[in-house]
């Protein structure tokens, strides 16, 4: 990686040779309106994915908490094959899939990110104490205000671990 970095300012046009230091190679890459705008629609379709995907999982890991042990075993290794299968052929099949429910974009980045959502989640939902969620609604808490005031806080860094995972297998998955 430091000798592509260091090559991407190489004057020649060769990598064989040193012909100097220069950015011009750069200020090209930055005139160029398609690659900017393609730019701009990965980065777009990227972020989108991962809060989408972020949300979902974030509800899809408190359902799983809440189930019985063999029905949550089941559940999560269904949400690992996404990520034991090869990636091609999660697209095609997510393309197929998508395709033939007549939806035509979007869902399949979304679905591809989730299961990596789940993972980064899954450890804090495990390490949270259910007792501190009910002394807060013992104590007066709606389910919603004791959820944003004692669960969240608790899990958070699983849900920004989660969104960065999510927005990294977002750009480096093409497919």
């Amino acid at each position: 990686i430091v000798t592509l970095i260091v090559l991407s300012f190489n004057a020649s046009k060769t990598r064989a040779k040193w012909g100097g230091f220069t950015t011009k190679w750069y200020t090209s890459l930055f005139q160029n309106e398609a690659i900017m705008n393609a730019l701009a629609n990965t980065l777009l379709i990227a972020f989108a994915a991962s809060i989408v995907s972020t949300l979902i999982g974030t509800i899809a890991c408190i359902a799983i908490m809440n189930l019985k042990k063999r029905s949550r075993a089941i559940v999560m290794g269904i949400t690992n094959i996404p990520m034991l299968n090869a990636e091609i052929v999660t697209g095609i099949s997510l393309m197929l899939l998508f395709i033939s429910m007549g939806l035509k974009f979007g869902l399949a980045h979304i679905t591809f990110c989730i299961p990596y959502v789940i993972l980064s989640i899954m450890p804090r939902m495990k390490q949270l104490n259910p007792y501190t969620y009910e002394a807060a609604l013992d104590l007066g808490a709606s389910p919603v205000y004791g959820f944003y005031k004692v669960v969240l806080p608790e899990i958070m860094p699983g849900i920004l671990s989660g969104f960065l995972m999510a927005f990294t297998m977002s750009l480096d998955d093409f497919i």
